[in-house]
């Protein structure tokens, strides 16, 4: 039956963050569709608020597979790049947080921008939300191998401190 967890995990862990992905890519196509006017890299633009429900959605569904994956997987903490290259490969699998800020940050800021009740003039957000969509798919794909080697890792482990452990 374990086996089918973590295959579970995994599946869940992958819908979760292509859910956000599609989510991300669909607040940009809504967000384009509003009335806008650019000059250069100002830009006017009415706020979409199909655009800020969709991007809400995928900010919530791409931290919601990272918890699922850190909290079943193990979290992994270095502070030091000494550390990091002292580190398995396992542990330095488990710095996707890199890929996670980022396109959590991108999505945020898409989906601020759409958040205003008013018409606001700025610096041109342009493809941020689908920039963010599309790396929820490849924190999905880092966050499955992440998941898959920390359990590997972790089953490994067990193994070898228990002498009358069976080999499956």
């Amino acid at each position: 039956m374990a086996k089918n967890f973590g295959f579970l995990v995994c599946l869940l862990i992958m819908a979760l963050d292509v859910a956000a992905g599609i989510l991300g890519i669909e607040a940009e196509a809504a967000q384009n569709k509003v009335k806008h006017l650019k000059m250069w890299v100002f830009e006017c633009r009415d706020p979409s608020n199909q655009a800020f429900k969709l991007g809400l959605a995928a900010v919530i569904l791409l931290s919601l597979a990272h918890i699922i994956a850190t909290l079943l997987g193990g979290c992994t903490c270095m502070w030091s790049k000494e550390e990091f290259n002292k580190a398995s490969a396992n542990k330095q699998l488990a710095q996707i947080r890199i890929i996670l800020a980022i396109g959590l940050s991108l999505l945020i800021i898409g989906t601020v921008a759409n958040s205003k009740s008013r018409k606001a003039c700025g610096i041109s957000h342009n493809r941020v939300l689908s920039i963010g969509g599309i790396l929820c798919f490849v924190h999905g794909l880092f966050t499955v191998s992440y998941y898959v080697s920390a359990t590997a890792t972790a089953r490994d482990l067990s193994r070898h401190q228990d002498p009358f452990a069976t080999q499956a």
